[in-house]
């Protein structure tokens, strides 16, 4: 399995790439995400890779965090999700905010994005909603953004796991104060404010 490849950028385009490596041009397939951090042509970089064989064709495509090419890879598990339509996934919606869909369920958000029709959004989110980690559950809670309002969001639903809650539970709890979070609430308050809704 090619990992990654490093080597003189030769040619970007906002869907693919081509990398000299040692006098060998790689063609490499990469998401609108992956095509902004990328250096000028020329420029030496590194680009994380998935080399995916099938029967008729083999094909590389790259990406630039390893978030990136983990949500590729669990799309790619889905029954009747191919490549092209997991960069599609990645090109409309960053990995963050792509997260948080799935996590909660969000069919018009996933719907939204060229190539994913309704029925195609709800088995993504049948089939992938259950596989994220407890950590990314709640970050999908705080939205992923990482300002003060998700902290505390995250914190809070963290700490009523601590009380015994379970994370659904949790996540729920918060979820139904968070239009009453000001700036000056802390993280008690707003576990204070769930436990009593």
């Amino acid at each position: 399995m090619i990992t990654f490849i490093e080597g003189k950028l030769d040619h970007k385009q906002p869907t693919r790439i081509v990398m000299n490596v040692g006098g060998i041009g790689y063609e490499i397939f990469i998401p609108l995400c992956s095509y902004e951090p990328l250096p000028p042509e020329g420029d030496t970089c590194r680009i994380l890779t998935y080399h995916h064989i099938t029967d008729a064709t083999q094909k590389l495509f790259g990406f630039s965090t390893d978030g990136e090419r983990e949500m590729f890879i669990r799309l790619l598990s889905i029954s009747g999700v191919g490549p092209k339509l997991a960069i599609s996934a990645l090109s409309g919606l960053p990995v963050h905010e792509l997260k948080t869909a799935l996590i909660n369920g969000d069919v018009k958000r996933i719907s939204s994005i060229s190539g994913i029709g309704k029925k195609t959004a709800e088995r993504i989110i049948i089939e992938l909603r259950d596989k994220f980690t407890q950590g990314e559950q709640l970050d999908a809670l705080a939205g992923g953004e990482g300002n003060l309002g998700d902290h505390r969001l995250r914190d809070a639903a963290l700490a009523l796991g601590a009380l015994g809650y379970k994370l659904d539970a949790a996540q729920k709890m918060i979820k139904s104060v968070t239009l009453k979070l000001t700036p000056e609430m802390t993280v008690e308050d707003l576990i204070r404010l769930a436990l009593t809704k």
